[in-house]
This record gives structure tokens, C-alpha cells and sequence, in this order.
């Protein structure tokens, strides 16, 4: 069985091995336990735009705030257009979508930062959930990838993005890929399929998705991205691979599959606290 890099604690999930290298770095995903929302949104939803009402939302996310211990002004969201744009966020961006939707990063789903105290936050229901850090260069970043976001390579986005702009070498960077729906519970049909063969290599696909009857398909996005940092230049060693499905841990997340689409958000978050 693979190793499981996310830790449970306090209804929280921890990347403990990013810890050990730096204690200051604050990394990890939500879960639906513990909050102040309603059903059908019970009871962690921290996504102010699926319906529910926004004084629980953020209200949920002060608790959050409280949970790491830092100040809720510190952090900054994407907007989240299931794209693949980057852009990496100093202090001066500090606040923006925290507490209103409108304020958020707009037309991005991936951000990065080198500046302490600016903490970084994506909202996620099925999509993979992708965390960056290269140690030496006192950079992390975030991706929101669903099938759109991997078939237009969000992942290898990020890596260009700092290896051609903030002088890091592929081969230095960390990254984690978080729960996810798996493939267990992920079908798909041709058109996702056809844009995926054109992201991989064809020789790459037979880990990615299997062939079901009436040109439907299991996908494993997971995989996916993992294949994508691959061919980024991350090396597999790097590379850490939740086994967390959110669509059949019903208890621990929320997805938009298995809700019918009326459900709540869990957060990735990242970001280094000073010393």
C-alpha cells in the first residue's frame, strides 16, 4: 500500500515531511468536519460561491484561520477558472478573496509566493489539490487542477514558471499531490479522454485511464499530474501521492460528483510563517 503523505489531526490534513524541513511552513487541506455551515453544506464549507451563506463561510474560515494561527488578512485565493495561468502574489495581495469573492486573483488557478506571512488558499470538491516548495529558494505555491486544468497542464505550468522566472531547477522542487476523487469513482468520456492524449504521451496513458463500455472511461487525474511533473523534469522521488479519494470518504471531504453538485469546498493552504 502506498504511503499516505497527508496527516489527520484536529479535522485537519498535515504534510508532515515538508514540516520536517522547515517547521515555519504551513501546508495541508481541510475537511468537511467541524464547521458552522448547513446542510446540504455541512459543516467545514469554506467556498464562499456554491450558495451557502457567506457570514457561515467565513465564519468557518476564521475558525480556520484560528487552527494554524495565522490572521485571516494574511491569505490570498485564486479566482479558479479551471485554467491554467500562474502568478506568483507578495504581500501587497495579502486579503484579496479572503472574505469576498470578488476580490479574489482573477483568471488564475495556480499561485506562488517567496514572502513570509502570505499564506495561499485553493478551493477543491473532486479536483486535485497540487502543492509546491523548493526549500532553497524559499518559494511554495498551489494549483487547482481538474481535468481541464491537468489536459492544459497546470502542473508543468508551475514548474516553468519557476524555472524560467525565479532560477529554480526542476529537479529541486517538492511536490505534493493531494485528495482527490480517485479512479475508483472518477468516469469520464471521449472528449476528456481525447484532450488527455494530447497532453501525455500515448505511451504513458495506460496508468492514467482504462476503457469502459460505451466510450466511458476511469480516469485517475492523480496520475495524470503525477506524468505531467514527470515530463516537467520533477524527479518521482520528489513527488508525494495522496491516497485519499474524496468521493468515498464521505465523512472526511466533500465532492461534487457524488453531491450532484450541490455541496461544500475543502481548502488547500500553504504558506511560510516567519521566524
Amino acid at each position: 500500500m502506498e504511503k499516505e503523505p497527508f496527516r489527520f489531526k484536529d479535522s485537519l490534513l498535515f504534510i508532515d515531511s515538508w514540516n520536517k524541513i522547515d517547521r515555519n511552513i504551513v501546508v495541508g487541506m481541510t475537511t468537511r468536519q467541524g464547521g458552522f455551515s448547513k446542510a446540504p453544506f455541512n459543516s467545514m464549507n469554506l467556498g464562499l460561491h456554491v450558495y451557502d451563506s457567506p457570514e457561515d463561510v467565513i465564519q468557518n474560515r476564521e475558525q480556520l484561520a484560528k487552527q494554524l494561527n495565522i490572521p485571516l488578512a494574511s491569505s490570498v485565493y485564486a479566482e479558479q477558472v479551471h485554467g491554467a495561468n500562474i502568478t506568483r502574489v507578495t504581500k501587497a495581495e495579502r486579503g484579496k478573496g479572503a472574505t469576498e469573492l470578488e476580490t479574489a486573483i482573477k483568471g488564475v488557478d495556480g499561485l506562488y509566493t517567496g514572502d513570509d506571512s502570505t499564506f495561499l488558499f485553493a478551493a477543491y470538491a473532486d479536483c486535485v489539490p497540487l502543492y509546491f516548495y523548493a526549500p532553497k529558494h524559499h518559494l511554495v505555491g498551489i494549483a487547482h487542477a481538474g481535468w481541464r486544468g491537468t489536459v492544459n497542464n497546470i502542473a508543468g505550468e508551475m514548474i516553468k514558471a519557476w524555472t524560467n522566472k525565479e532560477n529554480v531547477r526542476a529537479d529541486e522542487i517538492l511536490v505534493s499531490i493531494g485528495p482527490a476523487i480517485g479512479e475508483c469513482c472518477y468516469i469520464v468520456d471521449n472528449n476528456v479522454i481525447e484532450q488527455l492524449d494530447k497532453a501525455l504521451d500515448y505511451k504513458m496513458l495506460d496508468d492514467v485511464y482504462s476503457k469502459l463500455k460505451g466510450g466511458q472511461y476511469r480516469l485517475n487525474l492523480k496520475q495524470a499530474n503525477f506524468l505531467l511533473l514527470i515530463n516537467a523534469g520533477v524527479s518521482a522521488n520528489n513527488i508525494e501521492i495522496s491516497t485519499y479519494c474524496t468521493c468515498c470518504h464521505h465523512n472526511l471531504f466533500f465532492s461534487h460528483r457524488r453531491d450532484n453538485g450541490k455541496t461544500g469546498r475543502m481548502l488547500s493552504f500553504i504558506g511560510m510563517k516567519g521566524e
